[in-house]
């Protein structure tokens, strides 16, 4: 019985990974969209104005979260 409430507590979590099917560089504006559940290209203008407008933050953020995050599993 408590392997079947460690299952249902499991399956409910969002994990962050970068995605391997929306991605233009590395997937991690894909991967943060489908955890939060917003577009991806919305992320993506969001980036480019943080980079433009805080001298690099933005690209150093994303550098970042491309060497921390891993990509997700493959779909079988």
């Amino acid at each position: 019985m408590n392997s079947n409430v460690y299952d249902e507590a499991t399956t409910k979590v969002k994990k962050l990974r970068r995605s391997r099917t929306d991605k233009m560089v590395a997937g991690v504006c894909g991967g943060v969209a489908k955890m939060i559940g917003v577009d991806a290209a919305l992320l993506r203008i969001i980036l480019v104005a943080a980079t433009l407008l805080g001298f690099g933050t933005g690209a150093i953020l994303y550098v970042a979260a491309w060497i921390l995050m891993p990509e997700e599993d493959a779909a079988m």
